[in-house]
């Protein structure tokens, strides 16, 4: 990309989308294209249509999704489905048809089969089912992925997509309802701290293995793809490090600074028992992460506590 290119960030309003346009603005990138979900439904063929019929972006950043935790997941399969397909067949066609130069499609590790050998290996992809309480969010992510190889295969474009590990970081959602499994915990340890809860009660027995990026190291990995990277198969990113829930649940409780005791509700799901990365693609890339994960809770933490807005959703 040319620091002057038209690049337009889809989503830039979440947290990975707004960790794309800081990390573009601190390498120079000036010429940023941005839309609010207000003035643009992603899910409308018609108004994606001509968004890019009036703004022709030269590369896009495919960060908008609907998203959410297991809960959500689990609620409203059909609504995870329709939505992130929607959104990936809109943006991904009409880049096709004006002519975008390049187009990044952000996927998700549960793309992977729930039973896949780890670490988890692009080829791995479709081989097996996806973790249940999530499927529609996994496959409609997948569909997005493989339509991404088709159109380059069929038509040359320069479309390529990535899996990114478990972001999390500032500007993230602490939605009671709708949160992933890091601010989930920021809020839980930070209202039990303040409201002097002797015990906390987390879902599942702490068991599953998970990986964490922060979201900044992915947004920098974002634009890395984009300037480096270029082949149908999809490319991982990740830290290659794990922790179990119980060991990260330990580790928020620390950084919040509550003192209380924790115990497990069995009968609630744990997701799939593990999800880590293979990243020998990207290491050879040259890319790597920067932000170990107890530094990111903090910074995760402080952005919570310094946007008031987000934390009393």
């Amino acid at each position: 990309m040319d620091k002057k290119s038209r690049v337009y960030i889809a989503g830039h309003t979440g947290m990975v989308g707004s960790a794309i346009v800081r990390a573009l603005k601190r390498q120079g990138y000036g010429n940023i294209i941005t839309c609010t979900h207000k003035e643009l439904d992603l899910r409308c063929q018609a108004d994606v249509q001509r968004f890019f019929a009036t703004e022709r972006p030269e590369y896009v950043f495919a960060a908008a999704a609907r998203v959410g935790g297991i809960k959500a997941n689990s609620e409203a399969p059909a609504d995870f489905f329709y939505d992130n397909m929607q959104i990936a067949d809109n943006l991904i066609m009409e880049a096709h048809q004006y002519g975008v130069k390049k187009f990044l499609f952000l996927g998700s590790t549960c793309m992977y089969p729930r039973d896949c050998a780890q670490p988890m290996k692009e080829q791995a992809l479709l081989t097996g089912l996806p973790e249940y309480t999530n499927e529609g969010y996994a496959l409609a992510k997948a569909c997005g992925s493989r339509l991404c190889a088709y159109i380059r295969r069929q038509y040359g474009d320069d479309f390529i997509s990535s899996i990114p590990a478990n972001a999390y970081g500032p500007g993230d959602s602490f939605d009671k309802e709708q949160a992933h499994v890091i601010p989930a915990l920021i809020r839980r340890f930070h209202e039990a701290k303040v409201q002097g809860i002797p015990n906390v009660v987390c879902w599942g027995d702490g068991s599953p293995l998970r990986e964490f990026l922060y979201v900044d190291d992915l947004a920098d990995s974002c634009i890395y793809l984009m300037n480096h990277y270029s082949g149908e198969a999809p490319v991982n990113i990740g830290t290659g490090k794990e922790i179990s829930i119980r060991d990260l649940t330990e580790l928020t409780a620390k950084v919040i600074g509550y003192t209380g005791t924790i115990s497990w509700d069995t009968t609630r799901p744990n997701g799939a028992p593990r999800r880590l990365l293979d990243i020998s693609k990207t290491a050879a890339l040259g890319w790597t992460y920067k932000t170990e994960l107890e530094e990111g809770i903090r910074l995760t933490y402080e952005d919570f506590l310094h946007n008031p807005v987000r934390a009393e959703r």
